[in-house]
Parts: C-alpha cells; sequence; structure tokens
C-alpha cells in the first residue's frame, strides 16, 4: 500500500510538472494561432488553391503552416477549402500542414524532447505532404474525389468570412485584439480535456508502468539500446501509430508520453510516427467518413498512415547518416525541481499576465465585440462526454496524488 502511494504522489507530482514546464509555449503557440485566425481570412486561400496542382500543393502546405489549429478545426477548414474548389491534395497538404508544421507544437517539443525532433516534426511534415501527393498520383482517385465533392455539396453553404479589410489596420484596433481573446480562450476550450487527459496518463505511465513493459511492445527497445535492425524500426512505427488508433488525444497531449517513450527506448522513427498520429485516430476517421463517405475516409486513412511509415524511415536513416540521432539519456521527463526560479518560472508568469490581459480585452472591456468563429468538425458527443469524465477524475487524480505526496508520506 506504501508503494501505491508513494506512486501515486509521483505520478501527480509528475503531471504538474509537466504541465508547467510547457504552459508558457502552449499560451505562446495558442496567442500566435488565434492571431492568425482573427487576421488572415480563409477567402484569399480559397481563390489561390484551385489553380495549377504544383502551386495549389505549395499554397496549401503555406497556408496550413499559417493556420497552424487543432485537428478538428483543420478537418473543418480542409473541407470548406475542398469543397470550394481546390485540388484534393492541396487539401490534404493544407491538412498536414496545419496539424503537423504547428508553431505551437514545435515550442512542445523543444521543451520535451529537443531540437532533433523539431527538426524531425518539421521535415516530417514535409515529408508526409510529399510522399501523399506521389501516392495520389500513382493511385488517381479519381472517382472517389468526385464523389466526395458530391457529398459536400449536398450541405449549406456557410456564410464566408469578410477579407475586404487590411489586416495591417486590423491589428491597430483594440476590437480585434478582443477578438484575438475571444478566439484565445476558444482554443483552450478544444484542447483543456486532450491535455488533461494525456499529461495525466502520461505522469501515469512514467511512474507506474515499468520499463518490461515497454520492451514488449517496442521490440529491442530499452537497456541502452540504440543500434536497431530495419524490421525493429519498422515495428516501432507501426506499433505507435496502431496504439494512437484506439485513443482520442491530441498531438499536444501526447508529447509527454512521446518523451516517456524515447526516454524508455524507443527509437527516434518510432516516436516520431507516434507523433504524427493525431491524424489516423478513429475520431478522426469518423468525421472524414461523416464530410466524404466511407471509402474517401479509409482511402484518407490509408495515405496518412502509408505517408507517415515512409516519412518517419527517412527521417530515421537521414538523421543517422549525419550522425544527429538524439540519445534517449539527454531525455528526462522526470525531474525533482520542476518548479524551480528558472527561465520557465518567469516565461509562465509573463505569458500568464499576457493570457489575463487578452481575456479581459475580449470579455469584459470589449465583451460587446462581436467575433466570427471559424467551423469546427463534428466532434462525438459520446467521445467527448468521456473524454471530459476523465478530465475530471484527472483532476481528483492530480489533487489527491498532491495531497498523499505533500502531506501523508
Amino acid at each position: 500500500m506504501n508503494d501505491f502511494l508513494k506512486q501515486w504522489g509521483e505520478a501527480a507530482y509528475t503531471t504538474t510538472g509537466f504541465f508547467w514546464m510547457a504552459l508558457w509555449a502552449f499560451v505562446l503557440g495558442y496567442i500566435i494561432s488565434s492571431m492568425i485566425q482573427i487576421f488572415v481570412t480563409e477567402k484569399r486561400m480559397q481563390k489561390t488553391m484551385g489553380g495549377a496542382e504544383s502551386k495549389g500543393v505549395l499554397l496549401g502546405t503555406f497556408f496550413g503552416f499559417i493556420s497552424s489549429s487543432c485537428s478538428f478545426a483543420a478537418l473543418a477548414s480542409t473541407k470548406s477549402l475542398f469543397k470550394k474548389g481546390a485540388s484534393f491534395i492541396s487539401s490534404i497538404a493544407f491538412l498536414l500542414a496545419s496539424t503537423n508544421l504547428v508553431i505551437e507544437l514545435g515550442i512542445i517539443i523543444s521543451i520535451f524532447l529537443g531540437w532533433q525532433f523539431v527538426v524531425g516534426e518539421y521535415a516530417g511534415g514535409i515529408l508526409l505532404i510529399g510522399i501523399s501527393w506521389i501516392l495520389i498520383r500513382l493511385i488517381n482517385p479519381k472517382k472517389l474525389i468526385d464523389k466526395a465533392r458530391k457529398n459536400l455539396e449536398k450541405e449549406d453553404e456557410g456564410s464566408g468570412m469578410d477579407d475586404s479589410k487590411d489586416w495591417k489596420k486590423q491589428m491597430q484596433k483594440e476590437d480585434s485584439w478582443a477578438k484575438v481573446g475571444k478566439k484565445y480562450k476558444m482554443e483552450w476550450q478544444m484542447v483543456w480535456k486532450d491535455v488533461t487527459v494525456g499529461f495525466t496518463i502520461a505522469g501515469i505511465v512514467a511512474a507506474f508502468v515499468p520499463d518490461a513493459w515497454f520492451q514488449t511492445l517496442f521490440i529491442g527497445s530499452g537497456q541502452g539500446n540504440t543500434d536497431f535492425s530495419f524490421f525493429e524500426i519498422l515495428e516501432h512505427i507501426i506499433v505507435g501509430p496502431v496504439a494512437a488508433f484506439v485513443t482520442f488525444i491530441g498531438s499536444m497531449g501526447n508529447i509527454p508520453l512521446a518523451a516517456l517513450l524515447f526516454g524508455k527506448g524507443v527509437s527516434f522513427a518510432g516516436v516520431m510516427a507516434f507523433i504524427f498520429s493525431d491524424l489516423v485516430v478513429f475520431p478522426i476517421l469518423r468525421i472524414n467518413a461523416k464530410y466524404y463517405g466511407w471509402k474517401m475516409s479509409l482511402f484518407i486513412l490509408f495515405l496518412l498512415f502509408t505517408s507517415l511509415i515512409g516519412a518517419s524511415l527517412i527521417l530515421h536513416y537521414s538523421f543517422d547518416l549525419m550522425s544527429l540521432l538524439p540519445d534517449p539519456s539527454q531525455v528526462k521527463v522526470q525531474d525533482s525541481e520542476y518548479f524551480k526560479l528558472n527561465y520557465t518560472f518567469y516565461l509562465n508568469l509573463a505569458f500568464l499576465a499576457i493570457s489575463g490581459y487578452l481575456i479581459y480585452l475580449g470579455f469584459f472591456k470589449k465583451k460587446d465585440v462581436k467575433s466570427k468563429m471559424g467551423e469546427m468538425a463534428p466532434k462525438s458527443q459520446l467521445l467527448e462526454n468521456i473524454l471530459k469524465y476523465a478530465a475530471f477524475i484527472s483532476y481528483i487524480w492530480i489533487a489527491g496524488g498532491l495531497i498523499v505526496k505533500f502531506l501523508i508520506q
């Protein structure tokens, strides 16, 4: 019983420490994301992505990068762009860029995993788009694409956003920043459950799950091994996304778990595949089926899963060739001094103050300012309820664990 209480306290403390490490990065990333979504409208994207294929892919990648957002917002934007004339491959490029070439995700990865994984994330995002482009050209699923467009034509046309205003002038107005504040609150509303559950699971895994479990699941991992055979790397790449498929925790909540996997000896390729898996989970499959039909949804799943396998292999062997593979021993996610006075402490205070000002602008000083919010993909109410109650249980677990650690033990 004493061992369980000690592990419970460590799990809760680790979860809290993880979130404290990442807090300023979350705030910075969501402020940037909110600004982009308020000051950059969708109409210009729609007008420029329906031309030549190569140009459409490049523009889709660029627009996806500057429109970085959660998976559900990205799915809705992708559907809207495809419906209004963007080619299928440029729409896929937008989807992959807006979920993988993500500013806030890169910052979180740098904190938990280091610069090699940040480079891997952004280079891998480009590889995912390139491999998907090649596969679409080879397979040429014209009938599936035409049928998907017909499915979307049955929907009512939503009202477009106003594209007539100069974004530079808008940035000088307090009302515009009030809209940023409203959007910033929405960003947190979209991710708080995923982040809570993801970070709690990471803490539990760190404290309770023995290394032998990881060595069984990921062949050849552990015991300081970094020299993997091709088939061991391939197994790691496949197991990561398969495990992610049955979950519904977004990539932001999964990063501490990815750090734990790497610290336990999972290969660089396997961890990158795990991070890339946010678009091959079951809720995404279901939403794509609702938009485009099940055949197209399964094709997109095949496309993205195949692309992430290829991208992860290319990244691993490219980094190995250049002697840039990161050392698992350098990733230390369990730290007894999460809350010491360092740059994290001061950055958290600064960005919490900025958050408070944006919320004050959007919901108190300028509460009457109207802001059109972007469309969201239809989430499963059952899954959302499960995730919500899991988050509430997580808070009880964390509070109980901290009490055990500091007041009972």
